[in-house]
């Protein structure tokens, strides 16, 4: 099944994806679960897509106005130098712990959303990213559980303003710049992933192919990630976790290659969909 988040009769709401459209949660259900992280933190996600399945469409898909899938996620954890390409290319060495920063919600745009290139620099970039939502709390989950705790995947832009991110050895000031995150269009639940390995994550800038992976490229896989991290946190529903971005990203291409304005920038994982998103100037 398909979930997403997104306005309708000027009001945040969700509901299930269809191939031509959206189908819209009734009354009770917003009453009771107002957004789509509320409904996984019940465990009833299931049951709804059972309900709404069977029913017509609200939005055709043309006009659905998307939201970052989880539009308000207690934690956004990313995963820096995950793939061997992209540590290689920036000249890094190896490690023996996964790499973690943390975005702000405020950074995050939806399907279809402009991304904002700021006043203060040129040097937006793209990454790829496969994100993780998870499904029920825990800590300290062991590596053979990890799966039980995911509720589902979607596509991730970690737009990256990399003068920002260099300014010093943390990352955060560049990976946090308003309206740089593509999240979605929406979140598939994990059945849809039949063979997780082999999805493909790949980024297009105005058509052409800039970054283009398997999951399986990963250095550390996905129960490495949330066994870590769930060490020295504790994961929640609705928390997303972004594993990383293959090579090829812009800042380390010869000519370098920065998200400018009129650009169009696309986040495809097969089994998921596309995440679309044009640029503009702030």
């Amino acid at each position: 099944m398909r979930f997403a988040s997104f306005t309708a009769h000027g009001k945040e709401t969700w509901g299930l994806m269809k191939d031509e459209g959206a189908v819209l949660v009734d009354a009770d259900t917003a009453s009771s679960f107002p957004n789509l992280k509320s409904a996984i933190a019940n465990n009833c996600l299931e049951k709804i897509g059972a309900e709404l399945r069977v029913k017509p469409i609200d939005i055709p898909l043309e006009d659905i106005n998307y939201l970052p899938v989880i539009a308000n996620p207690d934690k956004i954890l990313c995963v820096g130098l995950n793939y061997h390409d992209h540590r290689l290319e920036g000249g890094h060495g190896e490690v023996g712990e996964p790499t973690i920063f943390v975005r702000f919600a405020n950074a995050q745009i939806g399907h279809g959303k402009a991304i904002i290139a700021p006043m203060e620099s040129d040097t937006l970039d793209f990454e790829a990213e496969l994100a993780i939502i998870i499904g029920k709390p825990g800590r300290r989950i062991p590596e053979e559980e990890a799966f039980d705790y995911i509720a589902g995947y979607s596509c991730y832009n970690d737009g990256s303003v990399r003068e920002y991110q260099r300014h010093t050895t943390q990352f955060t000031a560049g990976k946090n710049f308003m309206a740089t995150g593509g999240f979605g269009p929406w979140m598939v639940t994990p059945e849809e992933l039949v063979d997780l390995d082999n999805v493909t994550v790949e980024s297009r800038l105005n058509g052409e192919v800039m970054q283009h992976a398997k999951v399986a490229d990963m250095i550390f896989p996905i129960p490495k990630l949330i066994n870590y991290i769930s060490t020295f946190t504790e994961l929640s529903p609705g928390d997303v976790i972004a594993t990383g971005t293959p090579g090829g990203v812009g800042s380390r291409r010869n000519p370098q290659v920065w998200m400018r304005p009129g650009d169009v920038c696309e986040i495809e994982i097969s089994g998921i969909g596309v995440l679309r998103n044009p640029i503009i100037g702030e």
